[in-house]
């Protein structure tokens, strides 16, 4: 979560009712009007394309505060421009008590289709009611539908008992021989070695790890896998769900352990598999971090980060801002073209915060790079 650029604008703005519109091209950090001449209310989300529609979910977010009062939101288009408001997928319920209690935080929502069931599987981070981040849960939501009414299933922390694919025995006594007790100060070297040999990942091995901003990818094998910042928000994971997308097979594995990344967004193109993710500054925007592999499983290498240039009519919108924003999914259109989704974060109306659509070039050796455009055409 970043904190916006645009909050002077927005403070007079937010209120005031704009016009739907036939959209024709892509604005960047522009209001976005839907059907109904509302900004886009669909935060943190990503989009599914089935039977020739798009499918636009995301954090429904509320004009003031920070909690959720509504649900996941989805949107339809047939363009990827104009966007039609189909409701809320997911709604919060009002049972007391119940995971998804109004109240409750729920963020960074992914929605797969399951070939095998025939069911659309929602993931979301969810924050249980009055315990802040504390919870760091994954939940799971089904439908026959894309627009819903998605069924909660539950929440949990996945691979509970399990340690990574990739670590030996050896590594295993290593991680449990650590102890957090021994580290009265955070952020020491010495600490951060502590966790890259797995402190957290060993303390929080019997009820589960940490599962808080979060992406799923369906790989063109048709597996499906669970990518999540993990380990109080120090480690990125890469999970693998079950056949149905509804649990975990137990095989996972660690990316930059101790990195402080979050916001994973991800995507493969020739054979290579491309990591975009931030780092964690609260709502300030900061400079993006890239990783890549020949394996969804690693080794995982660290690039600088993509974004290129400036955003120059937008506060911190230099490259090393990632141009105000915060990435929330990558879109595959085919044809070798992708599409960064990103979100410009407004703490003082998160239901206003602005959307920033991005295409993904290439530099002559496959390297991924985003520059800013004020306006630029899907097709």
């Amino acid at each position: 979560m970043i904190k916006s650029i645009f909050t002077v604008i927005l403070a007079a703005a937010s209120f005031m009712p704009i016009e739907a519109q036939n959209i024709t091209e892509i604005t960047p950090g522009k209001v976005w009007a839907d059907n109904n001449g509302k900004h886009i209310n669909a935060h943190g989300g990503g989009i599914i394309e089935y039977n020739g529609t798009y499918y636009w979910y995301g954090e429904n977010r509320p004009e003031k505060g920070f909690t959720t009062e509504v649900g996941v939101e989805v949107f339809s288009s047939k363009d990827l421009m104009n966007w039609k408001d189909e409701g809320v997928a997911l709604a919060v319920t009002e049972k007391e008590g119940d995971d998804i209690e109004r109240g409750c935080i729920m963020e960074r929502p992914k929605v797969v289709y399951c070939k095998k069931t025939g069911k659309f599987v929602m993931l979301f981070h969810l924050e249980l009611k009055g315990k802040g981040y504390a919870a760091a849960r994954v939940g799971f939501a089904e439908s026959d539908s894309p627009t819903g009414p998605f069924r909660f299933v539950r929440s949990l922390r996945p691979n509970a008992g399990i340690w990574p694919k990739d670590f030996s025995k050896k590594q295993i006594k290593i991680a449990q021989a650590q102890n957090q007790n021994d580290y009265k100060d955070w952020w020491t070297p010495e600490w951060r070695v502590a966790i890259e040999k797995g402190m957290f990942l060993n303390r929080d091995m019997k009820g589960g790890q940490m599962s808080r901003d979060m992406t799923v990818y369906i790989d063109s094998d048709g597996k499906a896998y669970h990518i999540f910042s993990s380990e109080d928000n120090l480690t990125l994971q890469v999970a693998e769900l079950t056949d149905d997308f509804m649990d975990y097979t137990g095989k996972y594995v660690r990316i930059a352990p101790g990195g402080q990344n979050e916001a994973p967004t991800i995507f493969k193109r020739n054979g290579k598999y491309w990591l975009i993710a931030s780092g964690c500054t609260g709502w300030a925007p900061n400079e993006a971090r890239m990783f890549s592999a020949k394996s969804i499983w690693g080794p995982w290498t660290q690039h600088p980060s993509p974004f290129e240039g400036e955003a120059a009519p937008h506060k911190d919108g230099g490259a090393n801002k990632s141009f105000g924003t915060q990435g929330t999914y990558i879109l595959p259109l085919g044809n070798d073209k992708f599409v960064f989704m990103a979100d410009i974060w407004n703490p003082q109306s998160l239901a206003n915060s602005l959307h920033v659509w991005l295409p993904i070039d290439f530099k002559a050796d496959g390297t991924p790079v985003i520059r800013w455009k004020n306006s630029w055409k899907l097709n």
